[in-house]
């Protein structure tokens, strides 16, 4: 089905605009004549990319790494890893250059020089100067051409409170600098007037994130107020001085809640009236008309104008992959020719709303501008109501024939240094060197009809889908505010069921216990979420016969009966989701987003291990003539499970699904501070259809009930999540032959880990402290797979610390329900004793580089760092469980292995770099499970990133593997001679 963009009454205007402004861009192309003529090394370098996609990739990731270089031997070795790749075919003139020994070589530090003045020319053709000195001249120059200019500040990510209060400094610097300098400006009637009307000469450009470092759609409120405070400093001093403000908009979940903070801020007495300021739409969205059209509405009851940016976007890539990796619909178009209809719809939305809006259409597309004059001269709309923009070293012939025709341009101008400017200047030359470009269709002398057709929306391909088969829960989506409201709902909900009595369930009945306990909100002590059965010993005996009397009826029902009721039961927490996550949140103190991706976990469990036992099921056959040969599995029996506090819903789910669905009768023995999750868990199972003797729910003492049930003859397999100490105990016990018993136990341990991330010279400073900061501090660094440990070579050592630091006092400490919180309780009064005996022994044995106040309503303890700690220092070698940090420094990356590698656990491990050559040895040599680069070391994901360790960081295969299943299957080979009397079947004999 193809649907076709209206050809409408502006299309032959557009057209007659357009091939003017082409032949006028055409005349004088300097960019393509320097291609061909003076081939200038940065000129080369984009001509590479264009034709060659797989240069492309490696010289923008040579690029990005470029800022981070300190020596031209680091330039050097970086080119040649990056660029002397095997996928990557070289122009002649680039492999003689690369051609050199060694990186201290003369060859080597002349290739350096040349490829690191080629990148700074490069990027000095799209960021308009380093320091406002330099702007100042750059848009003096503007003005002489004609153009207004809009000046936004390049900046590291703000990740920290005293960046987010230094970026609005320096923009309240930057307007009155360029106030103190427009002084001696003459008035330029194109740009600064329009219908008697006078138009600021200062515009700037902010980004709404970068006021609040933890600017959050699920922490709306907070945000907003946080926000709003900063925004209304900017906006009053912006009126003193006479500058305009414009808004840009970032990454669609930014999108709304930007939205939203605008709208109700606008509307403020203080500022309803203003009309030099401005909002942006992405036309790359697939929701931006509809956005164009509340803002129009609103705009209306406001009865004030404000600028609309019109852009097509900046973060296509990146949307599309989050979206993918997160099983979220793709809010981007796919193709780039839908959002240059949609742009084409939007331009016209707005110019027909001219009393309005004043809009300012943003693009390098000549027939995008050319559409959007079309539309303007046809509805008479005036002046000082519509311009046009355009990027700092993109489309400059573009805007020089707008500015010739008489219309008014303004130019987006980013500032500041290289290093932060990097990211901004990737996505340039993206744009520059993609094939759906304008500006290279035209460079590459694209045939004039091509160049000028109006956009045909043809059925969209399919957007992005993972490699594999299993496709996991998406997580939710707290941007959409229904969403919230739901999860508050959910809040509202759950609250009213707390104090209820749980009963253990043993052989299909609920049944009254001799004893109970109350499990506790961490966050709040003296709220108790429920009241938890814990079963005797004499229970846990009849568990064990039922399970055993119901063993012979479940190991002969098929397998994708057992499926379909895991299935089922996945369903069924899909369902349950806000509700599940909210008692994760009360009972075990983990925060919202957190328990959520938990729940997701637990359906993953179910959909994959479902999947798995069915491929299993088939077995393999091994057939001959004359025999058959088939290998198969079957259950092993009783399989008993304990699970951990730290994921009361994922882990327990996980290890208990897999045990019934291979076929084995169950007994799940949750930890006692998260006995009421597991009973949550339970009401699942029982509803999804596990008969009465399969699965039990058997709270109990660890120290008897889970003796018992571990030593017991009749026990096949123990699935533990938990401390070394208890894991290597189990072991032991599981590995002595009870009287009675006629096999040998299977143990499935997982005991923690002492995980640490590296970060060599070359690494991304402002990914690396994010992902530090959520490994260690995320769930207040209860989880197995937390970061204890980073590893920091000695270059960049003290600016990581510094940063990481500043960036740990931004977060929020406080109760796991409010949205606001990233550090919420650790789990009871126990382990905040034993967390803080460490930080006592941290203090003796190193630097205290930051140690935060905590709550004192819930056991709570604040994120501490150590730094300058000796890598076999205590707090360097043991588990701590909580949010503690080690900083290590090291002085190469060889002694940065050898440290990670020096304790006694192999679980998980993180190593932010730019260094081919370091990714490929950490690979190799790295001791963990699992090992993760350029990104936080927590949160696996079921069927993407199969969880667990080795060493003594546990035993078994990982879960949410190909591997898992088989632990709790006995496999058997049948062989049968299938020849009767010298006769046999043979395939494909008459």
């Amino acid at each position: 089905m193809v649907l076709q963009v209206q050809t409408s009454t502006y299309e032959a205007k557009t057209q007659e605009i357009a091939k003017q402004l082409l032949a006028a861009t055409q005349e004088n192309r300097s960019f393509f004549s320097s291609l061909r003529d003076q081939m200038r090394w940065d000129d080369k370098l984009l001509a590479w990319a264009m034709s060659n996609p797989g240069l492309r990739v490696q010289l923008f990731r040579f690029i990005d790494t470029l800022p981070a270089l300190h020596s031209k031997s680091e330039i050097a070795s970086h080119l040649q890893e990056y660029l002397g790749d095997e996928s990557v075919e070289l122009p002649a003139a680039l492999k003689g250059m690369l051609n050199f020994a060694n990186p201290d070589s003369m060859p080597g530090q002349v290739a350096a020089t040349t490829v690191g003045t080629a990148v700074e020319t490069l990027a000095h053709k799209y960021i308009s100067g380093e320091n406002i000195k330099q702007v100042i001249k750059t848009v003096e120059r503007l003005r002489k051409e004609k153009m207004a200019f809009t000046i936004d500040l390049l900046g590291e990510a703000v990740i920290t409170e005293a960046e987010a209060q230094s970026y609005l400094e320096r923009y309240l610097e930057l307007m009155q600098q360029l106030v103190e300098a427009s002084k001696n400006w003459s008035v330029i009637p194109a740009i600064d007037e329009a219908d008697g009307e006078p138009i600021p000469k200062i515009q700037v450009s902010v980004k709404l994130t970068a006021f609040y470092s933890q600017f959050d759609p699920l922490d709306a409120k907070g945000s907003e107020e946080r926000v709003s405070d900063r925004i209304r400093i900017l906006l009053r001093r912006a009126k003193e001085l006479g500058a305009a403000v414009h808004f840009d908009m970032e990454q669609y979940a930014y999108k709304d809640i930007t939205l939203s903070i605008l709208k109700k801020l606008l509307l403020e007495e203080e500022f309803r009236q203003r009309t030099d300021i401005g909002i942006t739409i992405q036309a790359y969205l697939r929701d931006s008309e509809q956005d164009t059209e509340d803002l129009i509405s609103w705009l209306k009851q406001r009865d004030y104008p404000l600028t609309i940016r019109l852009v097509k976007g900046a973060y296509w890539d990146q949307e599309t992959i989050k979206a993918a990796q997160k099983h979220w619909k793709q809010p981007v178009y796919n193709d780039k020719v839908a959002t240059d209809a949609n742009f084409e719809t939007i331009t016209q939305l707005l110019l027909e709303n001219h009393q309005y809006v004043y809009s300012a259409i943003g693009s390098h597309n000549v027939r995008s501008h050319s559409r959007a004059i079309a539309i303007a001269e046809s509805l008479n709309v005036p002046r000082r109501r519509f311009e046009l923009q355009v990027l700092y070293g993109m489309g400059d012939k573009v805007a020089k024939a707008l500015v010739d025709k008489g219309y008014r341009v303004r130019v987006y101008c980013p500032y500041g240094e290289l290093l932060p400017g990097m990211a901004y200047l990737i996505r340039r030359l993206l744009e520059n060197t993609a094939n759906s470009s304008f500006l290279r269709q035209n460079l590459e002398n694209h045939p004039i009809e091509e160049l000028l057709a109006p956009p045909i929306v043809k059925e969209e391909k399919n957007s992005l889908t993972p490699d594999s088969d299993f496709l996991g829960a998406a997580d939710t989506d707290y941007a959409e505010e229904e969403v919230r409201t739901k999860v508050a709902q959910a809040f509202q909900h759950v609250r009213q069921q707390l104090g209820k009595t749980y009963l253990p369930l043993i052989n299909g009945e609920y049944v009254n216990p001799p004893e109970f306990v109350d499990s506790l909100n961490p966050s709040n002590f003296s709220e108790v979420i429920g009241k938890v059965g814990l079963i005797s010993v004499e229970q846990a005996e009849q568990a064990i016969q039922a399970a055993k009397a119901a063993f012979p009826g479940w190991k002969k029902t098929p397998a994708k009966q057992r499926a379909d009721i895991l299935r089922k039961a996945g369903d069924l927490m899909e369902l349950r989701r806000a509700e599940l996550s909210v008692w994760i949140v009360l009972e075990v103190g983990k925060p919202v987003k957190e328990a959520d991706g938990e729940v997701s976990e637990a359906i993953d469990f179910c959909q994959y291990y479902a999947d798995e036992i069915e491929r299993l099921d088939k077995g393999v056959n091994y057939d001959i003539p004359g025999e058959t040969n088939h290998y198969i599995y079957q259950p092993r029996g009783i399989a008993v499970v304990i699970s951990p506090w730290n994921f009361p819903l994922a882990i327990a789910c996980g290890m208990t699904v897999a045990a019934l669905v291979s076929g084995n009768c169950t007994l799940l023995k949750p930890a006692e501070t998260s006995s009421v999750i597991a009973a949550k868990l339970t009401e699942i199972l029982v509803e999804a259809g596990f008969p009465k003797g399969v699965f039990q729910y058997v709270p109990g003492k660890g120290s008897q009930v889970g003796a018992h049930l571990v030593n017991h003859p009749d026990t096949h397999v123990i699935a533990f999540t938990g401390s070394q100490k208890v894991g290597c105990k189990i072991y032991a016990e599981a590995a002595t032959l009870k009287p009675g018993q006629k096999h040998m136990k299977r143990v499935i341990a997982e005991m923690g880990g002492k995980n640490a991330i590296i970060v060599d010279e070359s690494a991304d400073l402002d990914q690396a402290v994010v992902g530090v900061v959520q490994s260690a501090f995320g769930y207040s660094g209860q989880k197995c797979s937390a970061a204890s440990r980073v590893i920091v070579l000695q270059p960049i050592y003290d600016a990581f610390v510094q940063r990481l630091v500043e960036a740990t006092k931004s977060l929020n400490i406080g109760e796991a329900e409010l949205p606001s919180t990233q550090v919420g309780p650790v789990i009871d009064a126990n382990a905040r004793d034993h967390i803080r005996e460490y930080i006592e022994k941290g203090k003796a044995e190193a630097e205290v580089a930051l140690e935060l106040p905590a709550p004192e309503q819930g056991y709570f303890i604040g994120p501490v760092i150590f730094s300058e700690v000796s890598p076999n220092a205590v707090i360097s070698q043991e588990e701590i469980f909580g949010p503690v940090l080690a900083v290590i420094r090291v002085k190469d990356f060889q002694e940065a292995l050898a440290v990670a590698n020096g304790t006694n656990y192999a679980l998980t491990g993180g190593l932010y770099s730019r260094t081919p050559s370091h990714i490929q040895q950490a690979q190799v040599e790295f001791e963990v499970g699992n090992l993760y680069i350029n990104r936080n070391i927590t949160g696996a994901i079921v069927g993407r990133q199969p969880f667990g360790g080795f060493k003594l960081s546990g035993v078994g295969s990982k879960a949410g593997g190909p591997d898992y299943l088989l632990q709790f299957l006995e496999p058997r080979a049948l062989t049968e001679n299938i020849q009767r009397q010298g006769f046999a079947p043979i395939e494909g004999a008459d």
